[in-house]
């Protein structure tokens, strides 16, 4: 089941594998009236339906150098070719206290770690006790991040070469954070623009962010009444 979300500025934003995204864009089109126009540049497929509907994929692991151009009807045929291509993708899961790291081909994780660090939560209480507790869970969240670091060198370091990309996924802060860590910052310059929305990260989760890395987003732009 495609996963849809709410987007800023009104609007939802749908996530399609690659093998429904030419029948999405039919349905999309057959349901709006038709279609005024493909506009197809690197980074994005346009397409305006002839209601007003605006249907808009960013391509992932891009750009896409093919069909480049505006033209009257539907056309998508080189976006589905460029997603659905062979990738090799290595999987960064992050969240504080959790991490799930893995290589995975076509939606299958062939290698992965996953551990767990405990983070306590906020401690609501002032005066001392607040603030030793705050030190505490500092001291705990860069264990964790350490950790993190230290599989994802383990890891993806190695096999680096091999990768067509890199998909990030989690808690943005915890992500921005491996940063500081120099021997991750060539790898994390490679990662895809999008991070995934993940839950606490388990290995369960890293097979479901496999096939997530896969596909493609495309937000949805109601017509105006």
């Amino acid at each position: 089941m495609s996963r849809v979300r709410s987007v800023a500025g009104g609007g939802r934003a749908v996530e399609v594998a690659p093998e429904r995204v030419a029948g999405w864009f039919e349905r999309f089109v057959s349901q709006h009236g038709g279609t005024t126009s493909t506009v197809i540049t690197g980074e994005s497929v346009r397409v305006q339906a002839v209601d007003g509907a605006l249907a808009t994929a960013e391509v992932p692991y891009g750009p896409l150098t093919e069909g480049l151009g505006e033209y009257p009807v539907l056309a998508v045929s080189a976006l589905v070719e460029h997603v659905s291509r062979s990738r090799r993708i290595g999987l960064l899961l992050v969240r504080l206290g959790g991490h799930s790291i893995g290589v995975a081909q076509d939606g299958r994780v062939l290698v992965s770690t996953t551990d767990r660090k405990q983070v306590h939560g906020r401690n609501k209480a002032g005066g001392w006790s607040q603030q030793r507790f705050a030190r505490r869970r500092e001291g705990q969240a860069r264990v964790a991040l350490q950790s993190a670091a230290e599989d994802a060198v383990r890891v993806l370091l190695p096999v680096a070469h091999e990768l067509d990309a890199l998909v990030l996924g989690g808690d943005r802060r915890a992500l921005e954070a491996l940063r500081a860590d120099r021997r991750l910052t060539a790898l994390l310059d490679r990662a895809e623009p999008r991070v995934l929305d993940v839950p606490e990260p388990r290995r369960t989760v890293l097979d479901d962010a496999a096939e997530q890395a896969r596909a493609v987003e495309i937000t949805v732009r109601d017509p105006v009444a």
